[in-house]
Protein backbone atom coordinates (compact mmCIF):
# COMPACT_ATOMS: atom_id res chain seq x y z
CA UNK A 1 0.00 0.00 0.00
CA UNK A 2 1.14 3.38 -0.78
CA UNK A 3 1.77 6.24 1.14
CA UNK A 4 -0.97 8.06 -1.64
CA UNK A 5 -3.44 5.03 -0.87
CA UNK A 6 -2.89 5.69 2.75
CA UNK A 7 -3.92 9.48 2.44
CA UNK A 8 -6.95 8.82 0.20
CA UNK A 9 -8.60 6.13 2.56
CA UNK A 10 -7.90 8.31 5.44
CA UNK A 11 -9.28 11.51 3.54
CA UNK A 12 -12.82 9.15 2.71
CA UNK A 13 -12.92 8.25 6.38
CA UNK A 14 -12.68 11.75 7.75
CA UNK A 15 -16.95 12.81 8.78
CA UNK A 16 -17.57 16.08 7.25
CA UNK A 17 -18.91 18.84 9.73
CA UNK A 18 -21.53 20.56 9.98
CA UNK A 19 -20.24 23.51 11.20
CA UNK A 20 -16.49 24.64 11.55
CA UNK A 21 -15.86 23.70 14.62
CA UNK A 22 -15.56 19.24 15.68
CA UNK A 23 -17.77 18.17 17.51
CA UNK A 24 -16.62 15.71 20.22
CA UNK A 25 -17.80 13.01 18.50
CA UNK A 26 -16.58 13.92 15.05
CA UNK A 27 -13.14 14.04 16.97
CA UNK A 28 -13.86 10.44 17.95
CA UNK A 29 -14.27 9.62 14.44
CA UNK A 30 -11.48 11.05 13.00
CA UNK A 31 -8.87 9.65 15.66
CA UNK A 32 -10.51 5.78 14.88
CA UNK A 33 -9.70 6.97 10.76
CA UNK A 34 -6.55 7.47 11.91
CA UNK A 35 -5.94 4.12 13.83
CA UNK A 36 -7.59 2.24 11.06
CA UNK A 37 -4.97 4.19 8.40
CA UNK A 38 -2.35 3.26 11.07
CA UNK A 39 -3.26 -0.56 11.30
CA UNK A 40 -2.84 -0.54 7.65
CA UNK A 41 0.40 0.71 7.41
CA UNK A 42 1.81 -1.39 9.98
CA UNK A 43 0.39 -4.68 8.02
CA UNK A 44 2.32 -2.87 4.75
CA UNK A 45 5.44 -2.20 6.87
CA UNK A 46 5.37 -5.87 8.18
CA UNK A 47 5.22 -7.70 4.34
CA UNK A 48 7.87 -5.22 3.16
CA UNK A 49 9.74 -6.77 6.25
CA UNK A 50 9.33 -10.21 5.46
CA UNK A 51 9.94 -10.15 2.10
CA UNK A 52 13.24 -8.27 2.67
CA UNK A 53 14.39 -10.38 5.42
CA UNK A 54 12.71 -13.56 5.66
CA UNK A 55 14.39 -15.25 8.94
CA UNK A 56 12.85 -12.98 10.39
CA UNK A 57 9.46 -15.40 11.44
CA UNK A 58 12.28 -17.79 13.24
CA UNK A 59 11.84 -20.14 9.97
CA UNK A 60 13.67 -20.80 7.02
CA UNK A 61 11.58 -20.07 3.54
CA UNK A 62 12.50 -20.21 0.34
CA UNK A 63 13.69 -17.13 -1.78
CA UNK A 64 10.78 -15.95 -4.28
CA UNK A 65 12.60 -13.95 -7.66
CA UNK A 66 11.16 -10.72 -5.52
CA UNK A 67 13.32 -11.36 -2.59
CA UNK A 68 16.11 -8.65 -2.02
CA UNK A 69 18.56 -8.95 0.82
CA UNK A 70 21.40 -6.56 1.13
CA UNK A 71 24.72 -8.59 2.63
CA UNK A 72 26.40 -5.73 4.75
CA UNK A 73 29.07 -6.68 7.56
CA UNK A 74 27.33 -6.94 10.77
CA UNK A 75 23.95 -8.41 9.47
CA UNK A 76 22.48 -11.83 10.27
CA UNK A 77 22.35 -14.34 6.78
CA UNK A 78 18.91 -14.99 5.99
CA UNK A 79 17.70 -18.64 6.86
CA UNK A 80 16.71 -19.32 3.50
CA UNK A 81 15.42 -23.51 2.85
CA UNK A 82 17.56 -24.47 0.27
CA UNK A 83 18.18 -27.84 -2.22
CA UNK A 84 21.54 -29.28 -1.87
CA UNK A 85 22.77 -31.87 -3.02
CA UNK A 86 23.41 -33.23 0.90
CA UNK A 87 19.01 -32.80 0.59
CA UNK A 88 17.07 -30.13 1.73
CA UNK A 89 17.95 -28.01 4.02
CA UNK A 90 17.66 -24.31 6.53
CA UNK A 91 20.89 -22.32 6.18
CA UNK A 92 21.31 -21.66 10.62
CA UNK A 93 20.25 -25.26 10.94
CA UNK A 94 23.36 -26.02 8.25
CA UNK A 95 25.21 -22.98 10.11
CA UNK A 96 24.61 -24.31 13.94
CA UNK A 97 27.17 -22.30 15.85
CA UNK A 98 30.54 -22.85 12.96
CA UNK A 99 32.04 -20.82 11.37
CA UNK A 100 30.91 -20.95 7.20
CA UNK A 101 31.80 -19.86 4.04
CA UNK A 102 29.09 -19.95 1.40
CA UNK A 103 30.71 -19.41 -2.09
CA UNK A 104 29.14 -19.09 -5.65
CA UNK A 105 29.64 -20.15 -8.84
CA UNK A 106 28.60 -18.97 -12.52
CA UNK A 107 27.81 -22.50 -13.29
CA UNK A 108 28.52 -26.63 -13.69
CA UNK A 109 30.42 -27.76 -16.24
CA UNK A 110 32.64 -24.43 -16.59
CA UNK A 111 36.37 -24.54 -16.24
CA UNK A 112 37.47 -22.12 -13.76
CA UNK A 113 34.51 -22.95 -11.36
CA UNK A 114 35.85 -27.07 -11.58
CA UNK A 115 39.20 -25.75 -10.41
CA UNK A 116 37.76 -23.75 -7.51
CA UNK A 117 35.73 -26.18 -6.52
CA UNK A 118 38.67 -29.05 -6.48
CA UNK A 119 41.22 -27.02 -5.24
CA UNK A 120 38.45 -26.31 -2.00
CA UNK A 121 37.88 -29.60 -1.59
CA UNK A 122 41.52 -30.36 -1.46
CA UNK A 123 41.93 -27.46 1.64
CA UNK A 124 38.68 -29.19 3.13
CA UNK A 125 40.65 -30.62 6.18
CA UNK A 126 42.52 -27.12 6.61
CA UNK A 127 39.23 -25.41 6.78
CA UNK A 128 37.86 -28.15 8.97
CA UNK A 129 40.60 -27.75 11.39
CA UNK A 130 39.45 -24.17 11.78
CA UNK A 131 36.29 -24.80 12.64
CA UNK A 132 34.69 -23.88 9.02
CA UNK A 133 31.64 -25.46 7.21
CA UNK A 134 31.80 -24.68 3.27
CA UNK A 135 28.48 -24.71 1.25
CA UNK A 136 28.92 -24.04 -2.53
CA UNK A 137 26.09 -22.44 -4.86
CA UNK A 138 25.62 -22.54 -8.48
CA UNK A 139 22.82 -22.11 -10.76
CA UNK A 140 22.05 -25.63 -12.08
CA UNK A 141 19.78 -28.67 -10.62
CA UNK A 142 20.79 -31.12 -7.69
CA UNK A 143 21.38 -33.90 -10.81
CA UNK A 144 23.73 -31.61 -12.93
CA UNK A 145 25.54 -31.25 -9.39
CA UNK A 146 26.12 -34.80 -8.73
CA UNK A 147 27.32 -35.22 -12.51
CA UNK A 148 29.40 -32.34 -12.24
CA UNK A 149 31.13 -33.52 -8.71
CA UNK A 150 32.52 -36.84 -10.57
CA UNK A 151 34.35 -34.31 -13.58
CA UNK A 152 35.99 -32.38 -10.71
CA UNK A 153 37.10 -34.99 -9.21
CA UNK A 154 38.71 -36.72 -12.27
CA UNK A 155 40.25 -33.29 -12.73
CA UNK A 156 41.82 -32.37 -9.48
CA UNK A 157 42.15 -35.54 -7.71
CA UNK A 158 39.43 -35.22 -4.61
CA UNK A 159 36.33 -35.76 -4.39
CA UNK A 160 33.65 -32.79 -2.50
CA UNK A 161 31.60 -33.86 -0.58
CA UNK A 162 30.94 -30.80 1.15
CA UNK A 163 27.19 -29.40 -0.25
CA UNK A 164 26.30 -27.62 -3.56
CA UNK A 165 23.25 -25.12 -3.69
CA UNK A 166 20.72 -26.02 -6.41
CA UNK A 167 20.05 -22.43 -7.54
CA UNK A 168 18.65 -23.36 -11.35
CA UNK A 169 15.94 -20.88 -10.81
CA UNK A 170 18.31 -18.02 -9.97
CA UNK A 171 16.17 -17.10 -6.88
CA UNK A 172 19.02 -17.18 -4.34
CA UNK A 173 21.86 -15.56 -6.82
CA UNK A 174 19.17 -12.57 -6.92
CA UNK A 175 17.95 -12.35 -3.08
CA UNK A 176 21.87 -12.11 -2.71
CA UNK A 177 23.00 -9.61 -5.33
CA UNK A 178 25.03 -12.53 -6.55
CA UNK A 179 24.70 -11.61 -10.66
CA UNK A 180 26.28 -10.17 -13.20
CA UNK A 181 24.44 -7.96 -15.48
CA UNK A 182 27.11 -7.83 -18.35
CA UNK A 183 28.31 -11.56 -18.28
CA UNK A 184 25.71 -13.85 -19.87
CA UNK A 185 25.53 -17.83 -19.82
CA UNK A 186 25.04 -19.89 -23.27
CA UNK A 187 21.28 -18.76 -22.80
CA UNK A 188 21.50 -15.57 -22.51
CA UNK A 189 21.48 -15.12 -18.98
CA UNK A 190 23.17 -13.25 -16.73
CA UNK A 191 25.73 -15.47 -14.17
CA UNK A 192 26.35 -15.43 -10.96
CA UNK A 193 29.58 -13.78 -9.91
CA UNK A 194 32.78 -15.46 -7.86
CA UNK A 195 30.87 -14.33 -4.25
CA UNK A 196 32.35 -15.31 -0.92
CA UNK A 197 30.82 -14.81 2.17
CA UNK A 198 31.97 -15.90 5.44
CA UNK A 199 29.44 -16.33 8.13
CA UNK A 200 29.91 -16.19 11.47
CA UNK A 201 29.19 -18.69 14.59
CA UNK A 202 26.30 -16.18 15.13
CA UNK A 203 25.23 -16.34 11.57
CA UNK A 204 26.11 -12.54 11.05
CA UNK A 205 28.32 -11.52 7.90
CA UNK A 206 31.65 -11.29 9.07
CA UNK A 207 33.99 -10.76 5.41
CA UNK A 208 32.34 -10.85 1.77
CA UNK A 209 34.47 -10.82 -1.39
CA UNK A 210 33.24 -10.73 -5.10
CA UNK A 211 35.29 -11.84 -7.93
CA UNK A 212 34.45 -11.27 -11.47
CA UNK A 213 33.31 -14.67 -13.07
CA UNK A 214 36.29 -14.53 -15.48
CA UNK A 215 38.62 -14.75 -12.34
CA UNK A 216 39.14 -17.73 -10.45
CA UNK A 217 39.32 -17.50 -6.50
CA UNK A 218 42.66 -17.52 -4.04
CA UNK A 219 42.09 -20.01 -1.73
CA UNK A 220 45.20 -19.51 0.21
CA UNK A 221 43.47 -15.63 0.79
CA UNK A 222 39.93 -17.28 2.29
CA UNK A 223 42.64 -19.70 4.80
CA UNK A 224 44.47 -16.46 5.32
CA UNK A 225 40.85 -14.04 6.29
CA UNK A 226 39.41 -17.19 8.41
CA UNK A 227 42.80 -16.98 10.56
CA UNK A 228 42.59 -13.33 10.57
CA UNK A 229 38.66 -13.01 11.27
CA UNK A 230 38.86 -15.83 14.05
CA UNK A 231 42.29 -14.35 15.75
CA UNK A 232 40.22 -10.83 15.68
CA UNK A 233 36.99 -12.23 17.41
CA UNK A 234 39.07 -14.09 20.45
CA UNK A 235 41.37 -10.75 21.13
CA UNK A 236 41.36 -7.13 20.88
CA UNK A 237 44.01 -7.57 17.71
CA UNK A 238 43.75 -6.51 14.10
CA UNK A 239 46.31 -7.67 11.19
CA UNK A 240 47.99 -5.45 8.97
CA UNK A 241 49.29 -5.71 5.44
CA UNK A 242 49.93 -8.53 3.93
CA UNK A 243 49.83 -10.00 7.54
CA UNK A 244 50.49 -14.05 7.22
CA UNK A 245 49.55 -16.37 10.49
CA UNK A 246 52.22 -16.26 12.85
CA UNK A 247 53.26 -12.45 12.01
CA UNK A 248 52.96 -10.02 14.89
CA UNK A 249 49.93 -8.54 15.03
CA UNK A 250 48.00 -4.60 15.90
CA UNK A 251 46.37 -4.38 19.24
CA UNK A 252 43.27 -2.01 17.52
CA UNK A 253 43.04 1.11 19.17
CA UNK A 254 40.27 0.87 21.80
CA UNK A 255 42.28 -1.12 24.19
CA UNK A 256 43.83 1.46 26.85
CA UNK A 257 47.76 1.85 27.41
CA UNK A 258 47.23 -0.13 30.79
CA UNK A 259 44.81 -3.19 29.23
CA UNK A 260 48.53 -3.08 26.55
CA UNK A 261 50.30 -3.28 29.09
CA UNK A 262 48.33 -6.25 31.25
CA UNK A 263 47.42 -8.00 27.87
CA UNK A 264 49.83 -8.05 25.59
CA UNK A 265 52.91 -7.72 28.07
CA UNK A 266 56.02 -7.23 25.94
CA UNK A 267 54.12 -5.19 23.42
CA UNK A 268 56.25 -2.44 21.33
CA UNK A 269 54.86 0.84 20.55
CA UNK A 270 56.66 2.34 17.28
CA UNK A 271 57.75 5.95 17.62
CA UNK A 272 56.38 8.29 14.92
CA UNK A 273 56.59 12.13 14.49
CA UNK A 274 53.33 12.79 16.14
CA UNK A 275 53.86 11.43 19.29
CA UNK A 276 51.03 9.50 19.38
CA UNK A 277 51.13 5.75 20.24
CA UNK A 278 48.73 4.26 18.35
CA UNK A 279 51.00 1.58 16.23
CA UNK A 280 51.05 -1.07 18.81
CA UNK A 281 52.41 -4.23 17.51
CA UNK A 282 52.55 -7.87 19.46
CA UNK A 283 53.11 -11.41 18.56
CA UNK A 284 49.79 -12.79 17.70
CA UNK A 285 48.18 -14.20 20.84
CA UNK A 286 47.01 -17.73 21.21
CA UNK A 287 43.86 -19.18 22.45
CA UNK A 288 43.85 -21.06 25.68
Amino acid sequence: LSSRTHARDFKANLPVPESAHFTHTNMLAVAAAARRCASAISRSSAWRSAAWAPSVRGMAVAPSADTRISLNLGVEFPDFQVKTTHGDMGLHSFFEDSWTILFSHPRDFTPVCTTELGEIAKLQPEFEARGVKLLALSCDSVEDHESWKCDIEAARGTPVTYPIIDDSQRHLSVALGFLDPDEKDMDGLPVPVRAVVIVGPDKKVKLTITYPPSVGRNTAELLRVVDALQLGAAFPVATPVNWQPGDDVMITPGVTPEQAAEQFPGHKVVDVPSGKAYLRTTSPPQHK
